[in-house]
């Protein structure tokens, strides 16, 4: 086989990866995350009793599970949101993941934060069928972000963290800007918005949302 062969199968290779990635990029799968509440082991406990252990009915992206156990939230002007999943595993601080129509609701001033940012965040109330807990912060509006394997993202030249933007298919096509990205090896890819973005669009369940280009501005 001489280099002329060599290289022409090289770029044959080549192009099959790169159709392989637009096709990626072109159909995200787009998860649609309800209210949860995410815990720690110290507040699992005060809510569902000391014997008490997550009880996981659906696997979730990134090694998470929706639970079997709900909670109601409760705000300081005493407004109450009921059944609120529970999803696991255990984390270090618990955190709660509301849409801005439940912010309104509850009548609290809930920001826009990446999953686990909460200092400066306003509190709530938890209460479970064996007790209440009350956080001094960790209420927040999740940031749209999209779930994405390392490999592919060292494909597309893009980190963890980094912001992209966004097209959904709906009823009502838009474009989401400042989309974040989370790396991590365990990732399967997966775009996550809330369900006031879900309806905004007019979202089917098989909808899928595309990555756009760099230097492409809606």
């Amino acid at each position: 086989m001489n280099s002329y062969e060599i290289e022409k199968i090289v770029k044959q290779v080549m192009l099959s990866l790169d159709k392989r990635l637009e096709s990626a990029l072109d159909a995200v799968p787009v998860g649609v995350s309800a209210r949860h509440v995410h815990l720690s082991k110290e507040h699992f406990e005060i809510l569902f009793g000391l014997n008490g252990a997550m009880k996981p009915v659906k696997q979730l992206v990134g090694g998470q599970y929706a639970c079997a156990q709900q909670v109601s939230i409760v705000s300081g002007s005493l407004k109450c949101i009921e059944k609120a999943r529970v999803i696991g595993p255990f984390r270090d601080e618990s955190q709660v993941e509301i849409s801005r129509t439940d912010a309104r609701f509850l009548d609290v001033a809930a920001p826009v934060r990446p999953s686990g940012e909460t200092r400066e965040t306003p509190g709530v109330s938890l209460v479970g069928p064996c007790g209440s807990v009350t956080l001094k912060h960790g209420l927040i509006i999740a940031n749209r972000h999209i779930h994405m394997p390392v490999d592919l993202a060292k494909r597309i030249g893009r980190k963890d963290g980094d912001l992209v933007d966004c097209l959904l298919e709906g009823e009502r096509k838009t474009i989401f800007c400042d989309v974040q990205l989370r790396v991590d090896p365990s990732f399967e890819l997966e775009m996550h918005i809330d369900v006031d973005d879900a309806n905004a669009v007019g979202l089917k369940p098989s909808a899928a949302a595309r990555i756009l280009p760099r230097g492409m501005k809606p």
